[in-house]
């Protein structure tokens, strides 16, 4: 599945997400228009699972999580976890080039929420918002592929403000995972009581 967005991100603005269906040619792709205040620039969001995604481009994936997840957090875990294989990969893509990803893992029961995990924004495209864009697109894929079941993520403690923007609660104490702080957090769908 390929999916492109038209992203406008400013530091401090809201972000309002756009969903267009496109005609022709291109039907059957979503087109995600991003608006906030300031100059816009154009990503390619893309969501595959991992037999769908070509080696190099894997590689990209895992490379980026591994400098930032087990390398600049000087955090040695086994970063290939084995869940990986029955995943829906999400890639914020400029050209070519990999800015930033998620993992999303479907409920293993019809009451078990979806997982979004693995969100990471490559260290040379920080300060642009595309950690918004990022959830916002997981949020949106969750939705669409997964309507009845809640959201659930691991988060850094320290990262528990921005997940919170999105509609997640706190459903745990504070904990550590790999000598990092976390905590366990569920957003509801829309169609569910809160």
């Amino acid at each position: 599945m390929d999916v492109r967005a038209a992203v406008a991100v400013q530091a401090g603005k809201p972000l309002e997400v756009i969903p267009v269906q496109l005609e022709g040619p291109a039907a059957g792709e979503v087109l995600v228009e991003v608006k906030a205040t300031g100059p816009a620039a154009t990503y390619r969001v893309d969501l595959r699972s991992l037999d769908e995604l070509p080696a190099r481009e894997l590689y990209d994936l895992l490379r980026m999580r591994v400098d930032v997840f087990v390398v600049e957090q000087n955090c040695p875990y086994p970063e290939l976890d084995g869940k990986d294989i029955d995943a829906l990969h999400l890639r914020l893509l400029e050209g070519a080039e990999l800015l930033g990803a998620a993992r999303i893992l479907k409920p293993y029961d019809p009451q078990d929420p979806s997982k979004i995990g693995r969100v990471v924004v490559s260290p040379e495209h920080r300060g642009k918002r595309l950690g918004d864009v990022l959830m916002s697109e997981a949020i949106a894929a969750c939705e669409r592929l997964y309507p009845e079941n809640p959201i659930a993520l691991s988060a850094q403690a320290h990262l528990r403000r921005f997940y919170q923007s999105f509609g997640f609660i706190a459903v745990s104490q504070e904990y550590l995972e790999d000598g990092i702080p976390h905590i366990d957090m569920v957003r509801q769908q829309a169609t569910q009581p809160a």
